[in-house]
């Protein structure tokens, strides 16, 4: 069996777990009433968040998706591995006659699109409501970006989740380890940014200077949250943050290769 056909079957067995119950609603509501209220016209939005036209809506409201959606690829995953370690069904899947390769590549596509094709349709569907509120529909460029980097930052915390519930020895410890990871990149990463920022001699009470944008770039290379926002920034012609455009696109492949390969070489290695 193909990686491909395998990823499809246990992205149909995640679709219909009892979790999605939860994870379908809590993805609608941060999407879809999002793109309405950022879409009104009439909204009583901050000064330095501009909404001209679709796009526009479309950056804004990745806020909330990478709340929301990044939670559920964190819930989705948290189990992948541990879940069939602990009932020994994982001794098993191993011992079949698939290179391990192909099954933990199987594992990645499964519970990666197991949380991309909710948010996708969803996506979709806010297109429809931006065009209602605005009469606006963005580029097909600026969708293709969008759609991307909205897919590669759930790869990439598909991988960082999957690659905690490998080395967990239970499921506890692995949500517990996907929670800590998601608290730090999309909580506690502008808090250390400051701390960054202070201890190289950059004043932080004014989080507007061109010194304090700069270093908030470059750590966000560091962060998938932060990476997902430059590669959303690419369509936007008057952003500039200090670096140069072909730093996220570094920073993007290695967060695409450096997690699913450590979880593949943990796979092919693994003693259950």
């Amino acid at each position: 069996m193909s990686a491909l056909a395998l990823g499809w079957h246990i992205m149909r067995e995640r679709l219909s777990a009892g979790r999605m119950l939860v994870i379908w609603p809590l993805l609608a509501i941060f999407i879809l009433f999002s793109s309405w209220g950022l879409s009104d016209p009439k909204a009583n939005l901050p000064a330095e968040l501009v909404i001209d036209s679709a796009y526009d809506v479309m950056f804004a409201s990745t806020a909330f998706i990478i709340f929301s959606a990044t939670m559920g690829a964190v819930l989705i995953s948290f189990d992948g591995i541990s879940r069939d370690r602990l009932s020994g069904v994982l001794e098993i899947k191993l011992s079949q006659p698939i290179e391990r390769s192909r099954y933990a590549r199987a594992l990645l596509i499964g519970h990666w699109a197991a949380i991309f094709v909710p948010v996708f349709l969803l996506n979709l569907a806010s297109l429809i409501i931006i065009w209602y509120r605005l009469d606006d529909l963005p580029s097909f460029n600026e969708l293709l970006v969008h759609t991307i980097a909205t897919g590669l930052l759930l790869l990439w915390y598909t991988s960082l989740q999957l690659l905690a519930s490998s080395w967990a020895k239970d499921m506890g410890s692995s949500i517990a380890v996907g929670l800590g990871v998601w608290m730090l990149f999309t909580l506690l990463w502008l808090v250390l940014t400051t701390v960054v920022a202070g201890l190289m001699g950059i004043g932080v009470e004014n989080l507007n200077s061109s010194e304090y944008i700069r270093i908030e770039a470059i750590m966000d290379l560091f962060s998938p949250n932060g990476v997902y926002h430059h590669l959303l920034e690419t369509p936007l012609q008057d952003v500039d943050r200090g670096i140069s455009s072909i730093y996220p696109v570094l920073a993007a492949i290695m967060w695409s290769i450096i997690p699913m390969q450590l979880f593949i070489r943990r796979i092919e290695r693994m003693i259950p």
